[in-house]
C-alpha cells in the first residue's frame, strides 16, 4: 500500500442543516473559511493520499466546479451517486475505480489526519477485511458505537443507547474487496445500504474486522450550531490558525481604529470599518464586510456578506450574500432552536441567516432564529423562530 487511494462520501444533503443546504450540500459548508470538505482532503493528503474518488450526488456541480481535477497535484475522480440510498449504496457506485484495498471517510466530517494514520499503519500489518477508526468519546448516542475484543470488533451499532462502553466510529475504514459482497448480501434497512449493514455482514461471515484506537481532532456538523464548534475547535487544534497575522490575507482591509481580538480568520478581500470590534472567534469568509462600530464575535460568516455599522452579530452563521443592516442586533444565545420537528433547547446560536437574506437594519434577533434564504426583514422587526424562505418580515 505504497500508493494510498481514499473514497471521499460526499453526496449527502445535510437536511437537518436546513435552509444553509437549501443550494449546496453539506461538504460544502464552511468551516472556518474554507468548504468540509476542502478540510477534509487536506488531513488525506498530509496522511500520504495520493488518489482520491469523491462520490457526489445532490449539489455535485457545486463540488466538481470549485475543485476541478485536481486538489494539489492529486488527481480527482468524480462518481455520481444517483440517488441517496445511504452510506453503503455509495460506496458500491466508486467500486469500478477501487483496485486492491481502500480508504473510506465521509466528505462531511473533519478527522485529523493522524487518526488516518492510524488506521493505515494498523491495516498494513494484517490481513483483515476492514480496520475501523475509533475514539474514546463520552457521547456515542447521536453517531455510532464500536466493542472491541482483543482489537478485534465484536459489535457496530448505529445510536446506542446501553450503557456498554462503546468507541466512537470516526468514520474512518480500511476496506479490501470483500466490503463490496458484503454491503450487497447486507438487509436494506429502511430502504438504505449502509457501511455499517456491510461491516455487520462481514462480521456475521467470520471475517476479521479490527478497531484502532487514536486521539485527535473528530467533529462533525449535525446541526446549524455545530457549524460554530466546527469552526472554533479548528482553532483550538491548530489546524487554522486564529492568530491575526497568520489568518489576514494580504488582499483584507483592517481599518487602522478597528479592535480584533484574536482567534480570528480572515478570507480574501474582506473588509473590516473603523471602530468595529471583530473577534474573539470570528470566521470572516471572502469578500465579507463588516461595517464601522460594529461588534461581531463568535460567529461564522459566508462569504459575500455585508454587516452594516453600527450592528452586533453574536454566535451568529450565515449563508453567502447576506446583508445584515445598519444597527442591527443579534445579541447571542442560548436559545430554543426548531430542527424540522424537534425543539432543541439551550443552543448557542443567536441566529442562521439562510444565502441571500437581506435584514434593512435596526432589527432585533431573539436567540435561535432561522431565516431561511431570500428573506428580508424590514426595519424595526423582532425576529423569532423559523422564517420560511422568500419571506417578507414586518415589524
Amino acid at each position: 500500500m505504497n500508493s494510498v487511494s481514499a473514497v471521499v462520501l460526499a453526496g449527502g444533503e445535510g437536511t437537518r442543516l436546513r435552509p444553509l443546504t437549501q443550494h449546496r450540500p453539506k461538504p460544502m459548508l464552511p468551516a472556518a473559511t474554507t468548504p468540509i470538505l476542502e478540510h477534509v482532503f487536506d488531513q488525506l493528503l498530509a496522511a500520504g493520499v495520493t488518489e482520491i474518488t469523491i462520490v457526489v450526488g445532490y449539489g455535485r456541480n457545486r463540488v466538481q466546479t470549485y475543485f476541478g481535477p485536481t486538489y494539489k497535484n492529486v488527481p480527482l475522480t468524480y462518481v455520481t451517486q444517483k440517488n441517496q440510498f445511504g452510506s453503503g449504496h455509495a460506496l458500491l457506485a466508486a467500486e469500478d475505480e477501487v483496485d486492491g484495498p481502500v480508504l473510506v471517510v465521509n466528505g462531511d466530517q473533519l478527522v485529523e489526519h493522524g487518526i488516518i494514520t492510524d488506521v493505515l499503519d494498523a491495516h498494513r500489518k494484517t490481513t483483515t477485511a476492514a480496520t475501523l477508526g475509533l475514539l474514546t468519546h463520552i457521547d456515542v448516542g447521536e453517531y455510532g458505537g464500536v466493542l472491541l475484543r482483543d482489537g478485534q470488533v465484536t459489535t457496530i451499532v448505529e445510536h446506542p443507547e446501553d450503557e456498554r462502553p462503546y468507541r466512537l466510529n470516526a468514520g474512518v475504514y480500511l476496506f479490501d474487496s470483500r466490503i463490496f459482497d458484503a454491503i450487497r448480501a447486507a438487509d436494506p434497512h429502511t430502504g438504505e445500504q449502509s457501511l455499517i449493514d456491510g461491516i455487520q455482514e462481514l462480521l456475521a461471515s467470520d471475517a476479521v474486522v479490527q478497531g484502532v484506537i487514536s486521539d485527535g481532532l473528530w467533529t462533525d456538523a449535525t446541526y446549524p450550531w455545530d457549524l460554530l464548534d466546527v469552526s472554533f475547535e479548528l482553532f483550538e487544534a491548530g489546524i487554522v490558525d486564529g492568530s491575526k497575522g497568520a489568518t489576514t490575507e494580504a488582499s483584507a482591509t483592517i481599518h487602522e481604529s478597528a479592535v480584533i481580538r484574536e482567534p480570528i480568520v480572515l478570507g480574501p478581500d474582506c473588509e473590516i470599518g473603523p471602530g468595529a470590534v471583530v473577534g474573539p472567534y470570528v470566521c470572516l469568509g471572502d469578500n465579507a464586510t463588516v461595517g464601522s462600530n460594529a461588534v461581531v464575535e463568535r460567529s461564522v460568516v459566508d462569504a459575500d456578506t455585508r454587516i452594516g455599522a453600527g450592528a452586533t452579530v453574536v454566535d451568529c452563521v450565515t449563508g453567502v450574500g447576506v446583508t445584515i443592516g445598519n444597527g442591527t442586533t443579534i445579541p447571542g444565545g442560548p436559545g430554543d432552536v426548531r430542527v424540522g420537528d424537534r425543539i432543541f433547547e439551550d443552543e448557542h446560536l443567536g441566529a442562521l441567516l439562510a444565502d441571500h437574506v437581506t435584514d434593512r437594519g435596526g432589527n432585533t434577533y431573539v436567540p435561535g432564529a432561522i431565516v431561511g434564504s431570500d428573506a428580508v426583514v424590514e426595519t424595526g422587526a423582532t425576529v423569532r423562530g423559523t422564517i420560511p424562505e422568500g419571506t417578507e418580515v414586518r415589524p
